[in-house]
């Protein structure tokens, strides 16, 4: 019983269960959920996001969080598009775009690390360069008549399977595996929980954030690319609000925008949970503007959860002074 209590108390165990009421709801309502067609669609909707969210998790367990994810995916997008309509070997360009992600990362790290720029004004600022350099490189315009060689990154399939699913599920596993088995990424967790005692304790603390501002950097980027091959073409709006999808999939997941909290299981829980409401909305022919709603909503509650679970934590209760202040007025 012990065992099952402890179980059900995990937040991963709740989204768990929330996932399967919302599954199980759908079936009933819609005849086109279960098909392989939308499962599939469903998956590969998620994928790209699950791959920013591994990048992300690591961030926020630290204490940092990147805005500029978002960005990022269209950057890069254009970035590589470019590279391969300019005649570069596909591989050449997807390294070296790769490698450009690394360095805008390192940027970011730096800021926050070791000038002490608040990680909400440092990504904030680099969401907009980002975006607008995008702008500024395309005159607005997409990149289209890419190769097949670029465009088999995300269309290719194995076993039926089209490659960005593989792509999510691989990093996926190995996100979650890592900080278990590896001394290396567990330290985010101490730096999360008490970044003094930290560093205190020997960790090199801005060297962690510096690693992971590159990593979540890194997989932004690697979305953006296969987003564009799978598109066939890059899009300037490409990854434009994905930054508050996969930070709201994160916090529902378990993670805590406090730090020290959070797993990349959840978070791909998390991720699902948006990709099914997403969906269903969709086959419920609700109207698409409502979905943006939806991840507001989804995210103010992620965060008002986050912030009872901490005060249960702590013994303290929710205060009503803002009711009655509000009585007064």
């Amino acid at each position: 019983m012990s065992v099952i209590t402890q179980l059900t108390r995990q937040r991963e165990f709740v989204i768990f269960l929330i996932v399967v009421a919302v599954f199980v709801a759908m079936i009933f309502a819609s005849p086109y959920f279960l098909t392989t067609g939308n499962i599939l669609a469903v998956l590969l909707s998620l994928s790209m996001e699950s791959m920013i969210a591994v990048g992300m998790v690591n961030l926020m367990v630290s204490g940092g969080f990147d805005l500029s994810v978002g960005s990022m995916v269209g950057f890069s997008g254009v970035m590589v598009a470019m590279a391969v309509r300019g005649g570069w070997p596909v591989p050449v360009a997807v390294m070296s775009v790769l490698l450009l992600g690394t360095a805008i990362g390192f940027i970011n790290g730096f800021i926050v690390a070791k000038i002490g720029i608040n990680p909400f004004v440092a990504t904030l600022s680099a969401l907009s360069i980002y975006r607008g350099l995008t702008f500024v490189l395309t005159s607005g315009r997409n990149v289209s008549g890419l190769p097949q060689g670029f465009k088999a990154i995300g269309q290719a399939r194995i076993a039926g399977i089209q490659l960005p699913i593989i792509y999510g599920l691989t990093l996926i596993i190995a996100g979650e595996l890592l900080p278990r088995n590896s001394r290396f990424f567990r330290q985010n967790y101490y730096i999360g929980g008490n970044e003094q005692a930290a560093r205190l304790s020997g960790i090199n603390v801005d060297r962690m954030k510096i690693m992971n501002y590159c990593i979540t950097a890194v997989l932004a980027t690697a979305a953006g690319i296969v987003f564009a091959a799978r598109m066939s073409s890059s899009s300037v709006q490409a990854g434009t609000g994905w930054e508050l999808r996969v930070i709201t999939a994160v916090i529902l997941g378990g993670a805590s925008l406090k730090g020290g909290a959070g797993t990349v299981l959840g978070a791909f829980l998390g991720v699902l949970l948006m990709a099914l409401i997403s969906n269903s909305l969709t086959l419920l022919g609700v109207d698409v503007y409502w979905q943006q709603f939806v991840v507001g909503m989804t995210l103010l509650t992620a965060v008002l959860i986050d912030n009872l679970g901490k005060m249960k934590k702590e013994g303290k209760s929710l205060s009503l002074s803002w009711l009655k202040s509000l009585m007064k007025i």
